[in-house]
């Protein structure tokens, strides 16, 4: 049991470590689809990860087994729903005018 108390404190701390890069993109990319590029993937990964190890906790740790699948499908649904969001996103922008940043720009 304690190995996969550790394994799931570990999941999770890499969650937390992709959610911070993705904020960290947020806050220094130079544009709106780098900035989207950055959250997108961070937080698509980040959460995968997080509830994968909330769902081995839970499962093996509580004998919540139906819980374990509950979050194992969320996981799959946010895998599939947040970059179809981000992309949704990303291309109303760019048909509303948004332009791409270039370096031509900072001259």
């Amino acid at each position: 049991m304690e190995v996969i108390k550790i394994l799931s404190i570990v999941l999770i701390l890499i969650g937390c470590f992709f959610f911070t890069t993705g904020t960290i993109g947020l806050i220094r990319f130079p544009d709106f689809y780098a900035r989207m590029h950055a959250t997108g993937k961070g937080d698509t990964l980040a959460v995968l990860i997080c509830l994968i190890g909330l769902a081995l906790y839970h499962t093996f740790h509580h004998g919540a087994v139906l819980d374990g699948i509950k979050l194992v499908f969320i996981a799959v649904f946010m895998f599939m729903a947040n970059p179809t969001a981000t992309h949704a996103i990303s291309r109303a922008a760019f048909r509303c005018g948004v332009k791409p940043w270039t370096r031509e720009e900072n001259k």
